[in-house]
């Protein structure tokens, strides 16, 4: 498979266009007088063009605050020539759904390119030829090329010896023949699933809910937090839930799994018993975000906002005990030994 020089640039999918009301992922390169240009990352870096006039539903009054160089964003694929290499994009006609599910699967396609890339440099192999005899199949046989590189984790014979590629050679009679061989030589298989199983150890997902909780009665505070043990409760060994105080009156429930359907279906159970807790004295709990998977990113931005509310309270830290922090039902409370996973 290895050529005399090999090329480990190529694109992540067959083929070589995005379609037309297709979401794909770029990063902005400069802004010129009629829009910016772009390249598209799951494309080799293929130039495209966002009009100004395609990037907000509403008046622009600000084209920096709408777009930046080096930002890498979904958008929505307008027109494709082929023939001048022309690619028009959208940002504004691209929908909640659309950017979810583009980043999902850019997610898993710049995962299984990486891994794809690591395999032809150290076996000195064509990305290209890796992609058409490897890749791409398994793009076409399981939907994505993730799906397959799962399986290859614990049963890769089951994938790969289904792989294969024609040869031609010259016969001893002189005349050609054509031969099917295995699609990757012995080499290239081995450092394929040995970065595969390096890359795609399976890793827990973090899911998370936002609530907020109120608890008027007497002893309010001493209510939420048996409500509080309540959700932690509803945690098992696979998912564990920790509930956490951000700044009264509200908390976020987690939890960490491998299925991230359970992990979402046991939060929902946490927050039913905090709720049927702290009903029981007459308080109440909103759920302001549903249970969701959230990234690094997530936890971060939640890191921040905790850090902003402390700050915010050291500057007030003479009101601990003013009426306005009673009304919330919590205040100030001594959580440390209020359960595992309980904290200010």
């Amino acid at each position: 498979m290895a050529s005399h020089s090999p090329n480990f640039e190529c694109r992540m999918y067959e083929a070589k266009y995005p379609e037309v009301d297709m979401a794909v992922m770029i990063q902005v390169k400069y802004i010129a007088d009629m829009g910016a240009y772009v390249s598209l990352l799951e494309y080799n870096n293929i130039e495209g063009m966002i009009l100004f006039s395609e990037l907000s539903r509403r008046r622009i009054r600000s084209i920096s605050s709408l777009i930046k160089v080096g930002r890498i964003e979904p958008v929505m694929v307008l027109r494709v020539d082929k023939e001048k290499g022309y690619i028009d994009l959208s940002k504004r006609r691209v929908s909640e759904e659309d950017i979810q599910a583009c980043e999902e699967r850019y997610n898993k396609s710049k995962l299984v390119h990486s891994i794809m890339r690591h395999a032809a440099e150290t076996t000195d192999t064509d990305l290209e030829d890796l992609y058409i005899h490897v890749g791409w199949p398994l793009y076409r046989k399981y939907g994505h090329a993730f799906e397959a590189f799962k399986i290859i984790v614990t049963d890769p014979d089951s994938v790969l010896s289904t792989l294969t590629r024609e040869v031609k050679e010259i016969g001893p009679d002189g005349q050609e023949v054509t031969k099917v061989v295995p699609a990757m030589t012995e080499e290239v298989k081995v450092a394929l699933i040995k970065n595969i199983r390096r890359r795609m150890t399976p890793q827990p997902l973090k899911i998370r809910a936002d609530i907020e909780m109120k608890c008027f009665q007497f002893d309010g505070v001493l209510h939420i937090k048996d409500a509080m043990r309540k959700a932690e409760a509803a945690g098992n060994d696979d998912c564990p839930v920790k509930i956490k105080l951000v700044a009264p009156p509200l908390y976020v429930l987690t939890t960490q799994t491998l299925d991230k359907e359970q992990g979402i279906l046991v939060l929902i159970d946490a927050i039913t018993a905090c709720s049927e807790a702290i009903e029981q004295h007459k308080g109440k709990l909103v759920v302001k975000e549903a249970p969701r998977a959230v990234s690094e990113r997530d936890d971060k931005l939640l890191a921040e906002h905790m850090a902003k509310l402390r700050e915010q309270n050291e500057e007030v830290s003479g009101d601990e005990g003013s009426e306005e922090e009673e009304d919330t039902g919590m205040g100030e409370v001594d959580l440390e030994n209020a359960g595992h996973g309980i904290t200010e």
